[in-house]
């Protein structure tokens, strides 16, 4: 097969070893605007546990802790989880559950997100041994099939996660996974920027820099009420029994954040 010597020559123009092909920054606002709507559309229903016959915040704190394990043992990518949870919550949204399934439901919706994910997904026989053969691989399946019929198919979900960058920050966020109420109020991108100025304030003494305001569209006075929950959340971490979170950020490659103590007083006032 021979080449056409001007597609060489074109094509060696415009490839330069020394440009960052993954650097987007032209495209940076637009891209933000985009999440920005696409987090409006595929929103969980805030406060849908109310309308739970069967199954309480707490067992969803239990299940979702046990989500964040399953991510640490089978080395999950940290988008894995956060959408395993935007599915488990848009499903709850819609669904009537037991609770005898409840870990079905989650079981399902980490499955899920993992094909979705991973370039690797653990194999549906692993997800069923997670779970102690609780269920067999037959009824995962069929959860599998009615969580994306629920969901419509739109897995394609903009998540907390897409909008951090630092393991403090992420750290600051996924405790607000483990409480359905208040967090399913705030958009993904306004828990976010809270964890932001949470961390940054943990760190540096300081919350929201004037050129992330202009960026985000937020002030600091629109963050404060999610600031305030992500708050009290990481004073709480240390007593709440479910402690996956804090277990995986106390790690290296977390950088220790957990350990980190968050300021018992901040001045919003």
């Amino acid at each position: 097969m021979l080449v056409d010597p001007s597609f060489q020559s074109q094509h060696e123009v415009y490839v330069d070893n020394n440009v960052d092909v993954m650097n987007v920054g032209d495209y940076a606002e637009d891209i933000h605007q985009y999440l920005r709507e696409a987090e409006i559309r595929y929103r969980p229903k805030p406060y849908y546990m109310r309308k739970q016959p069967d199954i309480t915040s707490g067992m969803r704190a239990i299940l979702v802790d046990w989500l964040v394990e399953v991510g640490q043992e089978y080395k999950l990518r940290t988008e894995t989880l956060y959408l395993a949870v935007n599915f488990l919550d848009r499903f709850l949204s819609c669904m009537s559950v037991l609770r005898g399934k409840l870990q079905l439901v989650g079981t399902a919706a980490i499955l899920l997100a993992a094909k979705y994910e991973e370039i690797y997904p653990p194999e549906v026989e692993e997800f069923v041994y997670i779970t102690d053969d609780t269920y067999t691989k037959r009824q995962l399946l069929r959860m599998e099939h009615l969580l994306l019929k629920v969901l419509a198919f739109d897995l394609t979900v903009p998540t907390i996660n897409q909008f951090l960058l630092q393991p403090a920050l992420c750290y600051v966020a996924e405790l607000s996974l483990l409480e359905a109420d208040p967090f399913l109020k705030y958009l993904p991108s306004q828990t976010a920027a809270a964890a932001y100025c949470l961390a940054n304030y943990t760190v540096n003494r300081h919350f929201w820099p004037e050129t992330l305001a202009a960026f985000t569209g937020y002030s600091l006075s629109e963050i404060v009420p999610c600031l305030s929950d992500l708050h009290k959340a990481c004073l709480d971490a240390s007593h709440r029994p479910q402690q996956a979170i804090r277990e995986k950020y106390k790690l290296s490659k977390y950088m220790h954040v957990s350990f980190m103590e968050p300021p018992a007083v901040l001045p919003l006032q």
